[in-house]
């Protein structure tokens, strides 16, 4: 146990001792360092070389307890201590100058003394960035290309996601979000989950404090360079998922922005009766008429009499939803004169005509069949679409490739509510702000999205690092599998357009009015829809 304890005071217990560091007790006074100010080394920074996006572990004893940066090849070390691997580092390849990626002090090795100079600043920014209210303000309403240290120019929030091995599922669905207003400007400060108590040993809240990090990377006017790794991010999705969704293996969009957005209202703090900032914008509500059918096995006369009975009524139940479901109509099996298959497209419209509250469909279970139709009573600030192009069986995955038809801006939705709701709800437009696409076959394709910027009014498609400008014409053209809308809002001004995509993926979403968040999430055969507006 001595010996154990020595160690520790000798290589890695040294933070407790960082005052001393860059000053000195002399007779009662303290006198800083005089190297401190004037450290020779500043010059070997290689700022080229640095990536703060990976998790903060020593490289040799894959520790995650105070772990330093070495500025001059990039790579990670746990301690300063005279034992310490940073120590051994900067003795063995004379690299001197180290970052405490936790307190962000610079320090000299092996002379072990704190470097204060002003030109870090710019290190410590990139490792933790942080806004002010002015500047979240300001996202919006500007269209400005910043400089990266690399030479690459690039627009904040219009950055590429490293695609690690499979993970583009995932990437698509936190760019999506990344571009949501009022989800933007909660996690860029952290001050407004800091302070959220989560029961001991909840490992869920690291979802947030690592969805806040990649935001605020997503959206850092200063980046080293023009594309930022979720990888912290994707770890704590393996983590807090139990390995549902994992980074080399392909996932679903669909079920990967189903299980995140319930995690983050959890992990908020969030309940059925206490909202958070995932209910404040995506939280519609619905009415759902349900009416238990006979089996169809039954005779006639006992079906009939079956019908007269209490159970088998039409009922009627309130349910709220995150995101909406719509199914395509069933693909050709032949091919045409031509032997060519037909690509068969339809109206989003026609979809939408499952809300109208008159259109009924039949839901099969294990035991039981039902009867339902659906009617929004509540249209959220953002809503969003997911279009069901995927049905499994027992045997294999199969997509549909039906080509949605949808508008970019103006989606009205009012027909699909209430009468009560009609004379209620003031914004029921949407206009598209994000776009999720699935290109190839079911277990083997990419994700892609559209995005759009709304400081420049330009779209944007990203797949992973790759980010190129789009024509809104084109975006119709794709196979949308999760749409994000909004609704145009009466404070809000975007240049040149009022369009808005925000996320989609198999389906067609479109945004209402600006300002105002809605959203409804419904679960079919095993496959969920998420729809949400934007007013």
């Amino acid at each position: 146990m001595i010996s154990l304890k020595r160690e520790r005071e000798d290589g890695f217990d040294d933070d407790d001792n960082e005052d001393g560091v860059a000053a000195k007790v002399v007779r009662g006074r303290v006198v800083e360092d005089r190297r401190s100010r004037h450290c020779p080394y500043l010059d070997t920074i290689n700022r080229s070389v640095l990536d703060f996006d990976f998790e903060k572990l020593c490289s040799i004893s894959l520790s995650h307890i105070n772990v330093y940066a070495c500025l001059i090849c990039g790579k990670y070390f746990q301690g300063r201590g005279l034992k310490s691997h940073a120590y051994t580092h900067s003795v063995q390849f004379t690299h001197h100058v180290f970052l405490n990626l936790h307190t962000l002090k610079f320090y000299c090795l092996p002379d072990n003394y704190e470097i204060i100079d002003s030109s870090l600043e710019d290190i410590t920014y990139v490792l933790k960035p942080t806004f002010t209210k002015q500047h979240i303000a300001g996202l919006d309403k500007q269209g400005k290309l910043y400089r990266a240290y690399d030479g690459t120019t690039y627009l904040p929030g219009i950055v590429g996601l490293n695609n690690i091995k499979a993970n583009d599922y995932a990437n698509v669905v936190l760019q999506a979000f990344s571009n949501v207003p009022p989800l933007r400007n909660y996690f860029l400060e952290e001050e407004n989950y800091r302070g959220i108590r989560r029961p001991p040993g909840d490992i869920m809240f690291l979802l947030v404090q690592r969805f806040g990090e990649l935001m605020r990377k997503l959206w850092n006017p200063r980046n080293f360079k023009a594309h930022v790794s979720p990888h912290e991010m994707l770890q704590a999705v393996v983590l807090c998922s139990k390995k549902n969704f994992q980074i080399t293996k392909q996932g679903d969009a669909v079920d990967f922005m189903t299980w995140f957005l319930n995690a983050l209202h959890g992990a908020l703090g969030g309940t059925k009766k206490k909202p958070s900032i995932i209910t404040k914008a995506f939280q519609g509500s619905m009415r759902i008429f349900s009416k238990k059918l006979p089996h169809p096995d039954l005779l006639p006369e006992e079906k009939e009499a079956l019908l007269v009975t209490e159970e088998y009524q039409e009922q009627m139940s309130e349910s709220t939803f995150l995101f909406l479901t719509l199914d395509l109509p069933t693909a050709p099996l032949y091919k045409d004169e031509k032997e060519q298959l037909i690509i068969p497209q339809v109206p989003l419209f026609n979809i939408l005509g499952k809300f109208n509250g008159s259109t009924e469909k039949e839901y099969k279970t294990y035991k039981e069949n039902f009867l339902k139709r659906f009617q929004l009573t509540k249209l959220p600030p953002y809503l969003v679409f997911c279009i069901k192009r995927f049905t499994k069986n027992n045997f294999f995955v199969e997509k549909n490739p039906t080509i949605v038809n949808f508008p970019i801006t103006n989606v009205d939705l009012r027909e699909y509510l209430t009468e009560e709701a009609q004379a209620t709800e003031k914004n029921t437009t949407y206009d598209l702000v994000a776009n999720v696409v699935h290109d190839g076959k079911p277990t083997e394709g990419a994700y892609r999205i559209h995005v759009l910027h709304h400081g420049t009014g330009k779209w944007y498609e990203m797949q992973d690092l790759q980010v190129t400008d789009i024509l809104p014409q084109m975006i119709t053209l794709s196979e949308a599998y999760i749409q994000a809308k909004s609704t145009p809002h009466t404070g809000y001004c975007a240049p040149q357009t009022i369009t808005e995509p925000f996320l989609f993926c198999g389906t067609v979403h479109y945004p209402a009015e600006r300002g105002h968040t809605s959203g409804n999430t419904i679960s079919m055969k095993g496959c969920t829809w998420s729809a949400t507006m934007l007013r």
